[in-house]
């Protein structure tokens, strides 16, 4: 049976036990360069994927990832991520590791075979067709990612595999499959590395993209940013002083005034209207607030 490409020894790297820090960095660096070029090879499937998502999310469903181990590991990170970053509820992009969330600090390699736990986990979100699931799994084997993204699929879902290997058996079981091979590892099947970091980055653009479209952004700004904390406060003021061309401390007070929502502040130094009209324009141009802008004037 042959085995996966990241499973495969790195003969580059056959005498890493015996190079120098330096050396073995340096040889990292090198192995990581081809990575972009891995992930650039899937840029339609993964386009496709973040237009899926958006459509979940605006349907009033939600982005779904699932997986094991570091892939798991990476679906939660991302999930995690979008609350803060694009003012989405908790539960609109969710990350589902096999094992839960003891997984999610401690090795639980275990979980990953289990084929019943995914449909249970699955089913516990009470998925429906307006969702959207995404399978991660390195080695595009997965047993547990298989058995979710079929389970998502009997349940009418749009579905998504992320593996680094071609013909991977989760692609097979999904709408669209995104297959970066990133090859070898230089520690030899420690998929943290290389696949993970392509992982990383086919997450990052999945979930950025999908944000954009559903309006969460104006030009490159974050507008719907959540000023949890000092830093995101000064962010939030930043970002509405730069989109709206107006002093931080104008800024500040329009922050204010909108009950610290980047985008109603915005809104309202553009079109010159209090929080409540520019809340208004914002519902009529469904979020967008470059359509809102430009209806308005």
């Amino acid at each position: 049976m042959a085995i996966q490409t990241t499973e495969e020894c790195n003969q580059a790297t056959l005498h890493l036990d015996t190079m120098s820090a330096l050396e073995i960095v340096t040889e990292m660096n090198r192995e990581d360069a081809g990575v972009v070029q891995a992930v650039e090879s899937q840029l339609t499937a993964i386009a496709k994927t973040a237009e899926y998502a958006a459509e979940a999310i605006h349907a009033g469903g939600r982005l779904i990832y699932t997986g094991a181990g570091t892939s798991g590991r990476l679906g939660v990170l991302d999930a995690s991520e979008c609350p803060p970053t694009f003012g989405v509820p908790a539960d609109t992009v969710i990350g589902v590791i096999a094992g839960g969330k003891e997984a999610l600090t401690h090795a639980a390699e275990g979980a990953e075979d289990d084929m019943a736990q995914a449909g249970t986990d699955l089913q516990a979100l009470q998925i429906c067709d307006k969702d959207m699931v995404i399978g991660i799994a390195a080695s595009g084997s997965t047993p547990y990612v298989k058995a979710a993204l079929a389970y998502a699929r009997a349940c009418g879902c749009h579905t998504a595999a992320i593996a680094c290997c071609q013909d991977s058996a989760i692609g097979k079981e999904a709408d669209i499959a995104i297959e970066a091979v990133t090859g070898p590892e230089i520690l030899t099947g420690s998929t943290r590395l290389k696949a993970g970091t392509a992982t990383k980055m086919i997450l990052n653009m999945i979930s950025t993209a999908a944000m954009v479209l559903l309006g969460k952004t104006y030009g490159n700004w974050m507008v719907d940013v959540v000023p949890s904390n000092a830093k995101l406060h000064k962010r939030a003021v930043r970002i509405v002083s730069e989109a709206a061309e107006v002093p931080a401390e104008e800024a500040e007070r329009a922050l204010a005034a909108a009950g610290g929502r980047c985008k109603t502040a915005i809104a309202m130094l553009l079109l010159g209207c209090d929080a409540e009209e520019a809340d208004v324009c914002l519902q009529k141009a469904d979020g967008h607030l470059r359509q809102a802008v430009e209806k308005a004037v």
